[in-house]
């Protein structure tokens, strides 16, 4: 897969970066202006619907007021028919608020034998026209207007209603009951009207401008339109008939908060009318209406939205401006990558001659290419060196291998070493550390009856170790044919190897002599760990060993030779400390205790199975841990005397 330039990258984290940080500061100046344009709707919203309220029941206060006097006039005074006519009147030349006025009678309350009376006056063509109310056409005591106030007993706004008797004209009334006493106590005389005519109230509220397409709506007590910008609505249909028509929940729900004579707030996602709205709704508590302010919402947040538009825009170009630049930058900046790039290759298919290309310093690439030049004059001046040193460390590991084939060589590693011979069952191996190592080991007949064998370990590895370990075997079989005692065999061997022996190099030697007639082993111990001895039916155990010095590190030494007596079937394991110090990967030592207890279980194994499980054991519990010293093992087994020869007596 193409892999993305650096420049392409960065232009684009940024660009991402810049985008995003754009969003989010967009985002939140819209939210929050909308929000603050939401709460100024609010705040606007109560206002206008409180101050049209107040401007309405102002007015609607005055009518009640002067309604309320007149009918507490009447309680006490008795006016003639002319008197009556002409309280109405003045009732309407005194307050143009009123569009007419009617002082309604109970049946023969003002004549006896006069069903009907109630003098009426109303506004026509800017006059004052008066008129009687009351016959066969006009029961003014079947209408709200006088039932209402009648039955219970106090002033009260009646719902509009299209006065056909009267006025002609769609109106609302507020009627004021008024009481005489008579003989048969304080009785109900009459009822007392103001009308208000709808028109006017229409006008008014027509005249309050909200937006282009917002408008203000008057609701009566049982949610009647009373005003509104739709005609047909007014008069015929309540908020809740219309709401069921529209098949439209949340605007019967405004309803049912409004005629609950409740104030608020309310967004709608869908206004008849109108679409995405906010509504402010406050009560008339005492005409029991309610108003309602719509504020479309689009209108509402038209600066908003506008801003946003705005800010989106420069935005845009904004980010059209950083893109250039960015990636003008960028590429200014990875150019010389690019460059330092295709120079990188050639190095890395092997050419180190190729010249590095020029870049001004002064800046990180610069740098950069410097440190390149420099990488490239060392790696040249390195693999040079690294073939010289490639040559010679191949010339020496030739040597080292030549030279542990050499050591290998020198040792007998054949087995069985003494195919004829049947006195003795003899096995050795060696495992050097390095490529060659210090340890020895050794076994060889001084004549027909006497079997010379010794384990030695040399300080130090390597090769100079393996040259020490080579001088002391030639030492020991050369001095061994001159010597019969172990002890002064170890002894003339150290006086020769610490002659001229500027290294201070030293070697720690087991060496025995068994006499293969007789079974008496004699032995000597330069500072090597002791043999183990196995006899039939008991435990392996220790040679007592002499505490003499290694030989080698002084002149002038003289070694004690030991005595021991063999019997058939007895037999001695020699080993050097890298068996007993072999360590695992944690670090933790193979033991004397271990070597024992493996050695116990081959008790009566032949020399070679002897062997080859302690080597066994010992590999098992170094795992992958990496060897740290020569290990060495040989095992002699007496088997007795070979044919034809005695055991002396």
């Amino acid at each position: 897969m193409k892999r993305m330039a650096i420049a392409t990258r960065l232009s684009l984290l940024i660009l991402a970066c810049v985008t995003a940080i754009v969003v989010l500061v967009a985002g939140y100046a819209f939210e929050s202006s909308r929000r603050t344009m939401v709460d100024m709707a609010r705040e606007n919203g109560a206002l206008l619907a409180q101050s049209t309220a107040g401007r309405i029941s102002a007015q609607l206060k005055a009518t009640a007021k002067v309604t309320e006097t007149v009918a507490a006039t009447l309680e006490d005074a008795d006016m003639r028919e002319s008197e009556l006519r002409d309280l109405t009147r003045r009732i309407l030349f005194s307050n143009p608020g009123i569009f007419g006025s009617a002082i309604a009678f109970e049946p023969h309350a003002f004549q006896a034998g006069r069903r009907f009376f109630a003098p009426f006056s109303f506004r026509q063509d800017s006059h004052v026209t008066s008129t009687t109310l009351g016959g066969a056409d006009y029961n003014y005591f079947a209408m709200d207007w006088y039932q209402l106030a009648r039955e219970l007993n106090q002033p009260i706004w009646t719902e509009p209603y299209f006065d056909e008797g009267g006025g002609k004209a769609l109106m609302v009334t507020y009627s004021a009951p008024f009481a005489r006493v008579t003989p048969r106590g304080l009785q109900l005389t009459g009822v007392v009207t103001a009308d208000v005519n709808l028109d006017w109230l229409q006008r008014m509220i027509s005249s309050i401008r909200v937006s282009d397409n917002g408008h203000v709506f008057l609701l009566s007590r049982y949610g009647a339109y009373i005003a509104h910008p739709d005609a047909e609505l007014i008069m015929n249909e309540t908020i809740f008939t219309h709401a069921e028509e529209l098949n439209h929940p949340p605007l019967r729900e405004l309803g049912t908060e409004m005629v609950s004579g409740r104030s608020g707030f309310v967004e709608f996602s869908d206004f008849p009318g109108v679409g995405a709205a906010f509504v402010s709704f406050q009560p008339l508590p005492d005409e029991h209406w309610s108003l309602g302010v719509v504020l479309p919402k689009d209108e509402l947040l038209a600066g908003v939205n506008r801003l946003t538009r705005v800010m989106a825009g420069i935005g845009l170009a904004g980010f059209a401006v950083l893109a250039g630049v960015v990636l003008l930058v960028s590429g200014s900046i990875t150019r010389p990558l690019r460059i330092l790039t295709g120079a990188a290759a050639g190095i890395a298919g092997g050419d180190l001659d190729q010249p590095m290309p020029f870049i001004a310093p002064g800046d990180e690439v610069g740098d950069l290419a410097a440190s390149f030049e420099r990488m490239r004059t060392s790696l040249k001046r390195h693999i040079a060196n690294l073939t010289e040193t490639t040559a010679a460390k191949e010339r020496i590991e030739s040597e080292l291998r030549i030279a542990h084939d050499i050591q290998m060589g020198i040792l007998p590693k054949t087995f069985p070493p003494f195919p004829d011979r049947t006195e003795l069952d003899v096995f050795a191996s060696i495992l050097p550390a390095r490529e060659v190592g210090g340890d020895l080991y050794d076994f060889f007949f001084i004549d027909g009856h006497r079997f010379c064998f010794l384990v030695g370990d040399v300080s130090g590895k390597g090769v100079p170790a393996a040259f020490f370990m080579a001088v002391t075997k030639t030492l020991i079989k050369a001095v061994a044919e001159r010597e019969p005692e172990p002890g002064r065999i170890l002894a003339r061997v150290n006086d020769e190897l610490a002659a001229d022996n500027d290294s201070c190099m030293f070697v720690t030697l087991f060496l025995a002599v068994l006499d293969t007639r007789t079974g008496r082993l004699g032995y000597g111990n330069a500072g090597h760990p002791s043999p183990l001895l196995l006899r039939a039916g008991l435990p392996p155990e220790r040679i007592a060993g002499m505490e003499e010095p290694m030989a080698g590190a002084m002149p002038d030494i003289d070694y004690s030779t030991g005595t021991l007596d063999l019997v058939p079937g007895d037999a001695l394991f020699l080993s050097t400390d890298g068996v007993s110090e072999a360590m695992n990967p944690d670090l933790e030592l193979y033991s004397d205790d271990r070597l024992l207890e493996t050695v116990a279980g081959q008790a009566r194994a032949g020399a070679r199975d002897l062997v080859l499980a302690v080597s066994a054991s010992v590999t098992a519990w170094a795992g992958d841990a990496e060897q740290s010293d020569d290990i060495t093992m040989l095992a002699v087994r007496y088997l007795g005397p070979g044919p034809g020869r005695t055991s002396p007596s």
